[in-house]
């Protein structure tokens, strides 16, 4: 998504035991990351030292991990996997047959243990080609600042005035669920006999919908 600068270059080459050793990976997961991810590099490094921004917020380095697909899709699984065993905030890009897709997850540090990481949410892109042009990275006063960026850059929903990340986050997740909701309803919806039933799912889907409509607007 973005072109990083030269210095922050790292290419160094993941060895899957090691994820599956820090992450305590079920056979399951071991199986997922065997069938769907070839070669993981370690691509980018943003710290102090090759962007020259202040650690804070307790983010002292924000890691770039390319990872080589062997399948068009991806499980969540892996990503999940992976930012577990990687006690830094994340991005990813995803490369199959001249596609590059890229993933974030919104970490941050745990309030009641500084050393584990809390995921809120995870956002991923749509496929470009490998060659697309890219932005650079945005300006920003600290690697923090930096790293919500990016992040935001991932969501699929425009920020609002003076929203925070946590906020944007938030309204991600419940604009998710009640979209997940709206679809079992539909379902059911289409399923039922009953015409009064039929009133009642009606009324309570436009509901949803207006509350969708209302997370959403900006």
């Amino acid at each position: 998504m973005f072109a990083y600068p030269r210095q922050t270059e790292f290419n160094r080459p993941v060895p899957k035991t090691k994820i599956y050793a820090h992450a305590r990976a079920s056979k399951r997961l071991k199986e997922l990351f065997v069938a769907q991810v070839g070669e993981i590099v370690w691509k980018y490094k943003l710290s102090p030292e090759t962007v020259n921004l202040p650690a804070r917020n307790g983010i002292s380095e924000i890691q770039v991990f390319e990872l080589m697909l062997k399948t068009p899709e991806l499980d969540d699984a892996v990503l999940a996997t992976l930012d577990k065993a990687i006690p830094f905030p994340l991005l990813f890009q995803l490369v199959h047959d001249g596609q590059i897709r890229f993933a974030a997850a919104y970490k941050r540090p745990s309030e009641a243990d500084a050393s584990k990481w809390v995921v809120e949410a995870r956002f991923q892109t749509g496929p470009q080609p490998v060659g697309a042009e890219r932005p650079p990275l945005p300006v920003a006063l600290d690697l923090a600042g930096l790293y919500e960026q990016l992040v935001r850059r991932h969501i699929a929903l425009p920020p609002r005035a003076g929203e925070g990340i946590m906020e944007h986050v938030t309204r991600f997740n419940a604009i998710t669920a009640k979209q997940h909701t709206r679809r079992q309803l539909e379902t059911r919806l289409a399923q039922e006999k009953q015409f009064n039933r039929k009133v009642e799912m009606n009324a309570a889907l436009r509901s949803l919908m207006n509350e969708i409509r209302s997370l959403a607007h900006i």
